[in-house]
């Protein structure tokens, strides 16, 4: 059974850096599209960013777009979420998730079967 164990998260300061990894386990049918979400306090879950099977294709929400990269290491099984310029409005709880696809990047929450427990970001002033 596939597992997703995310790590990295912590308390970081305003335009500082974290780096988020996710470990896949269980995964024997070659790599799937991944994606990052995060969940603010009182606020639905959302994607961030998104890549595909090969790492060659990636996507962002708006509002991180030039400061997050996501990339993947297929032969580790890992995927990152490099957060730089981090921001207040950054603070969540960030989860990663595997897709049912391998191709492309799908900004909906129900094309990702399996999700990790979460790795809480949060960025202060």
């Amino acid at each position: 059974q596939v597992q997703l164990v995310e790590s990295g998260g912590g308390l970081v300061q305003v335009g500082g850096s974290v780096r988020l990894s996710c470990v896949v386990s269980g995964r024997t049918s070659g790599s799937r599209s991944m994606g990052w979400f995060r969940q603010a306090p009182g606020k639905e879950r959302k994607f961030v960013a998104g890549i595909g099977f090969d790492g060659d294709t990636t996507a962002y929400e708006d509002t991180v777009k030039g400061r997050f990269t996501i990339s993947r290491d297929n032969a580790k099984n890992t995927v990152y979420l490099q957060m730089d310029s981090l921001k207040p409005d950054d603070t969540a709880v960030y989860y990663c998730a595997e897709s049912r696809y391998r191709v492309g990047v799908d900004r909906d929450s129900t094309a990702y079967d399996y999700w990790g427990q979460g790795t809480q970001v949060t960025v202060s002033s």
